[in-house]
């Protein structure tokens, strides 16, 4: 029951990462993914980009882990690895701009990455 709960908190803390560009540009994850998703159906092409699809592919992994009556521990694995890249690069991007709204935005995933990967190596 554990990894379902930390695999269900890995897809919402992906959902809050803050994303800053430009002086006026901004906006969180689960904002752009409803733009990417409603763009997904009408035109594939504006939103096939690996930074896009890789990290949805991530949250789709995660959200089957959910319905797995033992979530996959190399789905779970590979959901992290997705959506860290995207997360992780944000990350990194904060820090390199003292951006604060970005840095917090990243690390409770990271912390649930990092804690799910633990109890993981333990079951």
């Amino acid at each position: 029951m554990k990894s379902k709960s930390l695999n269900a908190l890995l897809i919402v803390t992906s959902l809050f990462g803050y994303l800053e560009w430009g002086t006026t540009n901004h906006t969180f994850l689960f904002q752009a993914e409803w733009d990417i998703i409603t763009k997904l159906f009408v035109s594939p092409t504006e939103v096939a980009h690996p930074f896009t699809l890789i990290p949805l592919a991530g949250q789709v992994l995660l959200l089957i882990t959910l319905f797995q009556k033992r979530p996959s521990k190399l789905l779970t694995y590979l959901s992290i690895a997705a959506l860290g890249l995207l997360l992780g690069f944000m990350f990194i991007i904060g820090l390199m701009s003292l951006n604060y709204k970005i840095i917090l935005s990243t690390l409770p995933f990271i912390v649930t990455a990092v804690i799910t990967i633990k109890h993981s190596r333990k079951v």
